[in-house]
């Protein structure tokens, strides 16, 4: 991924002849102010807009979204979220528009610190946990800038921040074209659910109700923390693999077993509809799972089909404090009813997809994990 000549520079990082400086000889803060309800500029950038750990801007907003002063921002410049520093927002700018007065705008000087290195030592750990030190108040910490400002920093001669930006944007572009890959991979994966099961409007189809039955987890009477057992498998387990609580044997009796195998569905919360596969463990008392109970339906193919109603389905959930799923629409969602060939046909090709997207997310995580220590590496 990195040439020789990266390699290089990265091993040579002899920080001798490396000097200190303010923060606010390193950049500028501009404090140009803006009233959204008179600007002729059309984009607004909250801190809502920013991503944590991206130096870009993927989302937008316009002025007529908010009211009250805000600050301007040119191309080049990096806004800095001053509130809820430990939120790592920091990202460049490439057009002329108004942000959140809950930012700093900064602006690289160039006589000490290459631009185009700006928004990666902005994300170095060394800046933000600065950052998040200086920070004050209790709910919503803040950054001042007049103690901002008097932070040092060492930073490399400016010929080695000319070929530091560039190994770094290298690094960037690599994970912009895998998140391209990823993008399209998405949209394919989209456009299949909807062929073969909006699009199809020749094939015989059938309730759910009389191919599933649902079961409903159960929180044992007692959860351990760590121990001998098998995991409590919430929501956030079979999402994460992070186990949060053990179910000891004692308890198996009176809990409900899944394996990898089965389809389970989130029954109560904010994300109730949601479909997700098992794991070895047992379910906990938010989420279902569905048991196919007629022949010639494939469980594969019952998941792929209700990961295409998912949004249906949350969408019908009902209760206002704890919105659960909607038992009466799950019974009646009708699913085509096709042959086991043509199931396997359909399971085959999103199991592919599926283990396609896998890879790309797993290499965009090595590349941004390599990038983000290869800044810890220069700063």
């Amino acid at each position: 991924m990195m040439t020789m000549k990266q390699n290089i520079v990265l091993k040579n990082l002899d920080k001798t002849n490396w000097k200190s400086f303010r923060f606010d000889q390193i950049a500028n803060k501009i404090s140009e102010t803006v009233d959204p309800n008179t600007t002729d500029l059309e984009i607004y950038i909250g801190l809502e807009h920013i991503d944590a750990e991206s130096i870009h801007i993927n989302r937008q907003g316009t002025p007529a979204d908010v009211s009250g002063g805000k600050l301007k921002c040119y191309p080049g410049d990096v806004i800095f979220g001053k509130r809820r520093a430990y939120q790592r927002k920091a990202a460049i700018v490439d057009f002329e528009g108004i942000c959140s007065a809950h930012a700093f705008v900064l602006r690289a000087n160039p006589k000490v610190i290459d631009p185009k290195l700006f928004p990666f030592f902005l994300h170095s750990d060394l800046f933000m946990h600065k950052a998040v030190d200086i920070s004050v108040g209790g709910l919503s910490p803040t950054i001042n800038w007049g103690q901002l400002k008097e932070q040092e920093f060492l930073l490399p001669p400016k010929d080695q921040q000319a070929q530091l930006a560039e190994l770094l944007w290298t690094m960037d572009e690599v994970i912009a074209r895998e998140n391209e890959v990823l993008e399209k991979l998405i949209k394919e994966d989209l456009a299949y659910l909807k062929h073969y099961f909006y699009d199809d409007k020749n094939s015989e189809r059938i309730k759910l109700k009389h191919i599933v039955s649902v079961k409903k987890g159960k929180k044992p009477p007692v959860l351990l923390e760590e121990g001998d057992g098998l995991p409590y498998c919430t929501a956030k387990y079979l999402r994460t693999g992070k186990i949060e609580s053990i179910v000891p044997k004692e308890s198996w009796n009176k809990s409900i077993k899944i394996d990898e195998t089965d389809i389970l569905i989130l029954w109560d919360g904010s994300n109730a509809g949601e479909m997700l596969f098992g794991k070895e463990g047992f379910l906990a008392s938010t989420m279902c799972k569905l048991i196919i109970k007629k022949e010639g339906f494939l469980k594969d193919f019952v998941f792929q089909f209700l990961r295409f109603k998912t949004n249906d389905i949350k969408r019908a959930t009902v209760g206002s404090a704890i919105p659960h799923v909607d038992p009466g629409m799950i019974e009646n969602i009708e699913i085509p009813k096709l042959t086991k060939i043509d199931q396997e046909v359909i399971i085959n090709l999103f199991n592919s997809l599926n283990n396609s997207i896998k890879l790309v997310e797993l290499k965009i995580s090595s590349s941004k994990s390599l990038q983000k220590s290869l800044i810890n590496q220069v700063f």
